[in-house]
């Protein structure tokens, strides 16, 4: 059991847990950069405790009704082939220092990924605001779901997890936001979660048949993140979602960066200029809020439509 490792996955899982993606984006990063774990290594573990933490999360949703099924059969007929063939592909790269180096780079560019996305969804949701589709039985809305596209989205998803760990909440959310935007957040991450079990457990049993598996990295893992994703979901009603989801944009992009190889120097100036140019574009893009005085005709009766 390793402390420190323990002490850091807690409170990544923390982060998880309040913003519902991340955990690999952030976890094997964390093994790579802070703890030195080689890149193969890093990636099996964090996929074997994913498979044994990512049925928790799903059960509560399947419980709720918050997860279209339909949809997660196409997700998983894509991306759980697509897992398992990603552990060849990570294999097909070479040998030795070449894997783990091409891993390495691999993780950078699906991080990058995943900041692309995030910002993404952010716009979207600043331009388009919460509106929901017409709702079906338990109050969800009715999706007519496209199974091609979605199939795809589960092939690439499934291909990037099975090589990086990363994309099974960060890449697949954001590609399904985009697919289905009368998706509410609840039903969104209920169904990536539930898609999620297959396709991390696939490409674990295809890390685990290389040997790439550690149980003291996994053991050490799951004794943070268990609590650390329990504590997470209990306090993430009152924090801030914009804030954390800002906060993991930032710690992804550093991340892609050093992963990539770029020097601290310039890692620092990139994610300055990206700061800065988040919250400009943030005040530019939010919708316009009018105050209203008290006892107006304004505050008394609603507008006319135009």
């Amino acid at each position: 059991m390793d402390l420190p490792l323990v002490v850091g996955s807690f409170f990544v899982a923390i982060i998880v847990g309040l913003t519902g993606m991340g955990g690999g984006a952030l976890m094997t990063p964390m093994m790579l950069l802070v703890f030195n774990v080689p890149p193969l290594a890093a990636v099996s573990s964090d996929l074997v405790a994913s498979a044994v933490m990512k049925p928790v999360g799903g059960y509560v949703h399947l419980r709720r009704g918050t997860v279209n099924l339909r949809m997660v059969g196409w997700l998983c007929a894509g991306s759980v082939p697509a897992a398992f063939c990603g552990v060849f592909v990570a294999r097909a790269f070479g040998d030795g220092a070449d894997v783990q180096r091409a891993v390495k780079y691999a993780l950078g560019v699906a991080l990058l990924l995943a900041v692309a996305g995030l910002v993404v969804k952010s716009w979207l949701a600043l331009r388009a605001g919460t509106a929901d589709g017409p709702a079906g039985a338990g109050g969800m809305p009715v999706v007519a779901v496209r199974p091609i596209p979605t199939l795809l989205v589960g092939t690439v998803g499934g291909l990037i997890v099975g090589i990086s760990s990363v994309g099974s909440g960060s890449l697949i959310v954001v590609a399904l936001l985009a697919l289905y935007p009368a998706l509410r957040a609840n039903q969104l991450v209920g169904t990536d979660l539930v898609q999620a079990v297959p396709l991390v457990t696939s490409a674990a049993l295809g890390h685990l048949l290389y040997g790439d598996f550690r149980l003291d990295l996994t053991t050490s893992l799951l004794a943070g993140s268990i609590p650390g994703v329990y504590l997470g979901a209990r306090i993430s009603a009152r924090a801030p979602g914009g804030l954390i989801r800002a906060l993991l944009t930032v710690v992804l992009l550093a991340s892609a960066l050093k992963l990539l190889g770029v020097n601290d120097i310039a890692t620092l100036c990139v994610v300055g200029v990206a700061v800065v140019a988040g919250v400009a574009g943030w005040r530019f893009v939010r919708p316009a809020r009018v105050s209203v005085p008290q006892g107006s005709s304004e505050s008394r009766s609603p507008a006319p439509d135009r």
